[in-house]
C-alpha cells in the first residue's frame, strides 16, 4: 500500500476535478463546499444614512441602488464550518437587479479568515480583503472595530442590550439576507473568464436574540479599504443579534459575457 493511500488519501480523478465543491490542493482543500453552517454568532449592526449618488457610484450596472441607507456587520463567528472562530465585516446597502431580484450590495467586506477571504472571492465574487475585525463588549457599551493597514477604519458602538426586538426589526430599511456581488475572474491569458452577478441567501437562519439601541458609526480613510466612499450623513439605529445560518449555494442572475453574444 502506497503512503498516501495509507492517510485515506486518493488522487482526483477528472471527474473529481470537474465536480463542483473541487478545491485546491485537493490533498488539504482551502475553499469548504456548501453547505456549512455558522452557529453562535454574535452580530453588531449598525445603520447610517448616506449620499445616494455614492451607493450608485460602487455599483455595477445594471444594478441600481434602493433608498439612502446603508449598515455595517461586525460579526464574530464563535463556531463556523472549516473554519472554525473568526471575525468578519460586511459593508451593505439595497440594491436591485430590475424585475429579477432585491437585496443589499456588499462593496467591502474584511475578514481575519484566509478561508474565508478565498470562498468569497472565489464563489461569490464578494471583494473580501484580509483585516482585523473585532467585537468587544465594554460595560454598557458594545464597541466594534475594523482594523486594516493598522489603521482602525470603521469604529461603530451601541447601547448594551436596552431594547429587546424580534428578528423582523433587523431589517428596517432593505434585505440583507440576500446580498448581491459582481464576479470577475480572468483566465491566465487575460481574456476574461468570469464577469456575472451573483446572488446568496442565508438558510436556516434562527436569531436567538436581538437587542435595538442608539449607535454610532465614524468612518476612517484607507485607499485599500475606502469605505469613507459611503459618508456618514446621519447614524440611524444598530443592534446586537445573536444567531445561526447555513451557508447554502446562490444564483448567477446576470452575466456580462453571455449578454454579449
Amino acid at each position: 500500500m502506497s503512503r498516501h493511500r495509507k492517510f485515506g488519501l486518493k488522487r482526483p480523478t477528472e471527474a473529481d476535478i470537474c465536480a463542483s465543491g473541487f478545491s485546491t490542493p485537493w490533498d488539504a482543500p482551502m475553499v469548504p463546499p456548501f453547505p456549512f453552517t455558522f452557529r453562535d454568532c454574535e452580530i453588531l449592526t449598525l445603520y447610517w444614512r448616506t449620499d445616494p449618488g455614492a451607493m450608485a457610484f460602487l455599483l455595477p450596472p445594471p444594478l441600481e441602488p434602493v433608498g439612502d441607507v446603508a449598515c455595517v456587520h461586525i460579526y464574530k463567528m464563535n463556531d463556523t464550518d472549516w473554519l472554525g472562530p473568526y471575525a468578519e465585516v460586511n459593508v451593505m446597502f439595497g440594491a436591485k437587479l430590475p424585475g429579477v431580484v432585491e437585496g443589499a450590495y456588499s462593496p467591502y467586506l474584511v475578514l481575519s479568515s484566509d478561508i474565508g477571504v478565498a470562498h468569497g472571492r472565489e464563489v461569490h465574487g464578494q471583494p473580501k480583503k484580509l483585516g482585523q475585525p473585532t467585537l468587544e463588549y465594554r460595560g454598557d457599551l458594545v464597541v466594534g472595530r475594523v482594523e486594516r493597514n493598522g489603521i482602525d477604519v470603521i469604529t461603530g458602538t451601541l447601547a448594551y442590550k436596552q431594547h429587546e426586538v424580534g428578528a423582523d426589526a433587523l431589517t428596517p430599511y432593505f434585505d440583507f439576507s440576500t446580498n448581491l456581488n459582481l464576479k470577475a475572474t480572468d483566465h491566465i491569458d487575460g481574456r476574461p473568464a468570469i464577469r456575472q452577478l451573483t446572488s446568496r441567501k442565508l438558510s436556516a437562519l434562527t436569531v436567538h436574540e436581538a437587542w435595538q439601541g442608539p449607535g454610532t458609526i465614524e468612518l476612517r480613510p484607507n485607499a485599500q479599504l475606502p469605505v469613507f466612499r459611503l459618508p456618514l450623513i446621519e447614524p440611524l439605529e444598530g443592534f446586537l443579534w445573536r444567531a445561526d445560518f447555513t451557508l447554502i449555494a446562490g444564483e448567477i442572475i446576470h452575466d456580462y459575457l453571455e449578454a454579449k453574444q
